[in-house]
Order: C-alpha cells, then sequence, then structure tokens
C-alpha cells in the first residue's frame, strides 16, 4: 500500500482525504538548495501556485489549480524543445510552504514521480527559500536538477519577483 498523507495542520485538511504519497522506496536520491531572494513569501507562494506563466511555464500551457490532490500541468521550452510537467499538489500553507508531485519526461525525472517541498521563510525584506527535490533514481539526475533549481531556474524566479521588476512588468 502507498504511504498516505494526512496534515492535521494543513488549512485544507477539511477537504481532504489521506492522499496517496509516491513510493521512493527505490528511488532515494535528493535535490537541496536554499537561496535568498528578494521577493516577499507570498509572492513567492503565488509563483509556485498560480503564477507559473510568468517566470518558470511557457505562456499558455497552464492548467493549473492549487488545490490538495488536484493535478496540474503545464509545458517548458529549453533549446527549441518542449517538456511537460505533470504533478499534484500534496501540502499547501499560504504563504510558507507548497509541496507537490512533479513528473517530467527522459531528461526530467525519467518519469517518476517526484515530490517538490519549497518553503519560503522571511528573511529582511525578501525571503529565504529552502527548496527540497526527492525521489530520483541517481544521483546524477539529483545534481543535474539540483544545478538547475540553484541557478538558472531561481535566477529567473529572482529577476521575475524583485519588487522592482513586479512594478514594471506587470503595468
Amino acid at each position: 500500500m502507498p504511504p498516505q498523507l494526512n496534515h492535521s495542520d494543513d488549512p485544507h485538511a477539511d477537504t481532504q482525504k489521506a492522499l496517496a504519497l509516491p513510493d521512493l522506496g527505490q528511488r532515494p536520491f535528493t535535490a537541496t538548495v536554499e537561496r535568498d531572494l528578494a521577493a516577499s513569501p507570498a509572492q513567492l507562494y503565488a509563483a509556485f501556485t498560480t503564477q507559473w506563466e510568468n517566470w518558470f511555464a511557457r505562456p499558455g500551457t497552464a492548467s493549473i489549480e492549487p488545490s490538495i490532490g488536484r493535478p496540474f500541468f503545464f509545458e517548458t521550452e529549453h533549446n527549441h524543445q518542449r517538456h511537460p510537467h505533470y504533478g499534484r499538489f500534496l501540502r499547501l500553507q499560504p504563504p510558507r510552504l507548497v509541496e507537490l508531485t512533479w513528473v517530467t519526461g527522459s531528461r526530467g525525472t525519467d518519469g517518476a514521480e517526484t515530490i517538490l517541498t519549497v518553503e519560503f521563510i522571511p528573511n529582511g525584506k525578501g525571503s529565504k527559500v529552502r527548496l527540497t527535490h526527492t525521489g530520483f533514481y541517481n544521483t546524477a539526475t539529483a545534481k543535474q536538477h539540483e544545478d538547475a533549481w540553484r541557478g538558472p531556474v531561481l535566477d529567473e524566479l529572482d529577476r521575475r519577483f524583485r519588487p522592482n521588476n513586479l512594478q514594471t512588468e506587470n503595468a
């Protein structure tokens, strides 16, 4: 029987039944990143729930309703190739935590349903982001994801959600 999730501190606990979690027993490898970003926890929470197309997903591809157990889909484009991303929301604790499953193809998670947990911690005028992405088949894939999150992905998130950019890009 797959592991179950039922968080009593989850604000959506009254609407959720126990969720089946991915079986990570044969996929113990993890990517972990901590980084300070200029945006507030609330802005970053929105980025990982309703605003994927503002920084990560190809515009017009996202089908996302941030609700526990609800599936989502979006595409990214890298080197003129499309990369579908699928998952479902496991925990939502505004504005401090988003946890979701993350499934991509052969150049990503190799079809494995991984778990991405992102915490947003107030830090001065911005936030510390603690990102844990677990459930990879091997260290090479975990390292590839860690390097992507630490570098270009969070760089773009920081650029797009800097307080100065929010006023000019959303005007």
